[in-house]
């Protein structure tokens, strides 16, 4: 009998530290991404909330500006939209692009 549930304990520790594993892998890729750069042109609301400084209404400008002005040219154009003042440009300057 011990063998039997032995047989049966060590595949489910096994299978539980195996997604515990992958959790863990999970949240290392979005703390890496959340400190990456951001393309203006194409990030959500989501992404764009990631930059310092940026919550929802100013991510929510950032996207309006481009729908009706077209894709900014250069990440310093980030600093048109409305919201967006020096320091908030210059805490985020590095991890702005634009493609």
């Amino acid at each position: 009998m011990n063998v039997s549930l032995a047989s049966l304990v060590v595949p489910l520790v096994l299978a539980t530290a195996t997604a515990a594993v992958a959790a863990t892998v999970t949240e290392e890729i979005v703390v890496v991404t959340a400190v990456g750069r951001v393309n203006i042109n194409t990030a959500g609301v989501k992404e764009l909330m990631t930059l310092e400084g940026v919550g929802r209404k100013v991510a929510e400008k950032v996207i309006e500006h481009r729908t009706a002005k077209g894709p900014f040219r250069k990440p310093a154009d980030f600093r048109k939209v409305p919201g967006v003042g020096a320091e908030v440009w210059e805490k985020n300057r590095e991890r702005i692009v634009v493609k």
